[in-house]
């Protein structure tokens, strides 16, 4: 961020060494111009700065807790999500729905690809560098690991209609807030999906009834649910 400073008082001190600012008053003048252009962008990113570090510590401590979970304790709860998913409306009426791809223990949907491979489309998540884009699920054969060490879908890409969307994340709320992972791709793309209803998964522990750090351009989910409620 202040590079452009730096750089600025080394060139106007570099020109009237050699002689070539004969007007100084005017080079003094526009470096503190700079100056406080520099200080007005710091004072705008410091905000972003201080949630984006308390979202990391919370994540941290979080995921450090679903890692600890046995696989037994994993199959187990995603069981009791995944029958409380089934039994909601937007679930059972939906044709097109994204989930995930677990890692680290994360909730375990993949029961629901197999279950409904003939009544729904089920997509799955691409992440590109910046970007991420969902392609259909058509068996784990179909399935390589992408960039981030998830496996992918080798299919083409879907740019249809989705009707739900399901989330993971590492720390939800009350009020329907999301501590993803950290790379922003779900941020990005739930924005853009302004039809699709969306519902946050995790584990009781990974709920929170405190506000979480969050920035107010990150979408919020239409439900929540864990292995004992369902939030929203």
């Amino acid at each position: 961020m202040f590079k452009n400073l730096r750089m600025s008082f080394f060139c106007c001190t570099f020109a009237l060494r050699k002689g070539k600012i004969t007007n100084y008053k005017l080079s003094i003048t526009n470096t503190i111009m700079l100056f406080e252009s520099q200080i007005h962008d710091l004072k705008m990113w410091l905000p972003w700065l201080r949630i984006r570090r308390e979202q990391a510590a919370l994540r941290a401590i979080v995921e450090q807790q679903r890692r600890m979970m046995t696989p037994e304790q994993v199959a187990e709860q995603s069981a009791l999500i995944i029958a409380q998913l089934e039994q909601m409306s937007v679930f059972r009426e939906a044709r097109t729905v994204l989930l995930y791809y677990p890692i680290h223990n994360e909730v375990d949907l993949r029961p629901l690809l197999t279950k409904y491979a003939g009544e729904k489309t089920f997509l799955l998540p691409v992440t590109h560098r910046r970007s991420m884009e969902v392609r259909p699920y058509d068996g784990e054969d179909m399935m390589r690991k992408g960039r981030l060490g998830v496996p992918e879908p080798q299919t083409e890409t879907y740019k249809g209609p989705i009707d739900l969307i399901v989330v993971p994340g590492v720390v939800f709320d009350y009020h329907r807030h999301r501590i993803g992972r950290g790379g922003g791709y779900y941020d990005k793309f739930l924005s853009k999906q302004l039809s699709a209803k969306k519902i946050g998964v995790c584990y009781s522990f990974q709920l929170k009834k405190h506000d979480i750090p969050h920035m107010f351009r990150e979408p919020k989910m239409d439900r929540i649910i864990t292995p004992q409620q369902s939030i929203g």
